[in-house]
């Protein structure tokens, strides 16, 4: 059990799996509402969704300043709430008969705001309820619990969707909102109190140059933003291609679809297992360049399946073994890197930089979805899916030549763990 046992993290760690749950029936419900209950077009359906990214750009960098002055519990508390009766909006207005698609957009919208405070919030109290060396154990628990409730979660809500349709199966999302704000309520000991900022005076905006300037300068934090920015940028041209791939290239049914999707998904339960032992066999720096390697070149399969069309067999091969190798490669990397990006940032730091990463490699999706759009108008569906699969292939040479693949020769994190502002300005020199 591990971590499980300490009362603080087995409350998180259960609030936020029954909240992915939840969201990954969401993410299926919102745009199938707008699709089918609300006749929506292509386009809107897909602003639907752009929606909920957007607050990433719009108020990332100010949230990491607003996040750091501020207790974190009830910050988390507070966005499980909003998210809650927000979407309760959306099952009452469609009894009611007046859902609309402009309510949907402001739905998503609300959502994706509440959701960048709660994003930044959670990976900034984490530290706050373990110490450092538990940080990768807690993080790989927690990417566990995810990847599990994405594979069951698209199960059963296409199960739940095609039982209530979509504005009902919500409650489902909305329920799971509500009890991960009691999880986190339950969580024993007394909240952070604020930055001492927030009571000298200092301007939001000084915090965020502040954020931004820490990330840009620090010999660790600096190439794995820019490599996430690539690497999610090059996710983001292939996903947004990839249905209209798979259904006019490929001729794919949605039901191939969608079990081509869940085979893959078995790919993130693995990396979530696989990535500390990794990290303790190799190293966490070595693990994160090799994991980075994988989201790349997981991709590349994909575009090959075109040249295999009349072997149905190997097109389903290709495309889950491509998707499979990125889920595996995204896991390992995600829960290294952040527990990496933890462990090097002082307390009073943690939200600005969460935000700063955040905005910077969150702020491509979007981009990315426009950028691999415009290429298929371009180039077509099957080169544009080779560009942007090639994309992010050679993105792990940023890291590999950076000083992150010397983090945790011994098996773990072990960077600098910057107790001042002082450690921090040297963390450019130490090796």
């Amino acid at each position: 059990m591990g971590l499980l046992r300490q009362p603080a993290f087995r409350r998180l760690w259960a609030g936020q799996a029954v909240t992915q749950f939840g969201t990954q029936i969401s993410i299926l419900a919102l745009p199938l509402t707008a699709l089918t209950t609300l006749n929506a077009s292509a386009f809107e359906v897909s602003a639907v969704q752009a929606v909920q990214v957007a607050p990433y750009l719009l108020i990332g960098l100010p949230a990491g300043a607003w996040v750091d002055r501020m207790p974190r519990k009830p910050v988390l508390i507070t966005a499980d709430l909003v998210r809650a009766l927000v979407l309760l909006t959306v099952p009452v207005s469609h009894m009611l008969g007046v859902l609309t698609l402009a309510q949907l957009y402001a739905v998503g919208l609300t959502i994706g705001a509440a959701t960048v405070f709660f994003d930044i919030a959670y990976q900034s109290y984490l530290p706050d309820i373990l110490p450092a060396d538990d940080l990768a154990e807690g993080n790989s628990k927690l990417e566990l619990a995810r990847s599990g409730a994405l594979v069951g979660g698209h199960a059963a809500g296409g199960w739940l969707i095609g039982l209530l349709r979509g504005p009902v199966a919500l409650c489902v999302d909305i329920l799971s909102f509500l009890f991960s704000a009691v999880m986190v309520w339950r969580i024993p000991g007394r909240p952070r109190p604020p930055e001492p900022a927030a009571r000298t005076g200092r301007l939001p905006c000084q915090d965020i140059i502040q954020g931004l300037k820490f990330v840009r300068h620090h010999r660790l934090l600096a190439p794995i933003t820019i490599t996430s920015c690539l690497t999610n940028l090059s996710y983001a041209m292939v996903s947004a291609l990839l249905v209209t791939y798979a259904t006019r290239q490929l001729g794919f049914s949605p039901a191939r679809i969608g079990l081509v999707m869940a085979l893959s998904s078995a790919g993130m339960v693995g990396g979530a297992l696989a990535s500390r032992r990794a990290a303790r066999r190799i190293g966490t720096g070595p693990t994160i360049v090799a994991a980075s390697l994988l989201c790349g070149a997981g991709p590349l399969l994909l575009p090959l399946a075109g040249y295999a069309a009349p072997h149905a067999l190997l097109v389903d091969a290709l495309l889950v073994g491509g998707l499979l190798i990125q889920a595996v490669g995204a896991v390992v990397l995600n829960v290294n890197q952040v527990s990496v990006r933890q462990a090097v940032t002082p307390r009073l730091l943690m939200g600005r930089m969460n935000a700063t990463v955040r905005f910077v490699s969150w702020g491509a999706l979007p981009v990315g979805a426009l950028l691999g759009g415009a290429l298929a108008q371009v180039v077509g569906l099957h080169s544009a899916m080779w560009l942007s699969a090639l994309v992010g292939a050679p993105v792990f040479l940023g890291l590999a030549l950076s000083d992150v693949r010397r983090v945790g020769a011994d098996g773990g994190p072990r960077c600098e763990e910057p107790g001042t502002f002082a450690a921090v300005g040297r963390s450019r020199t130490r090796r």
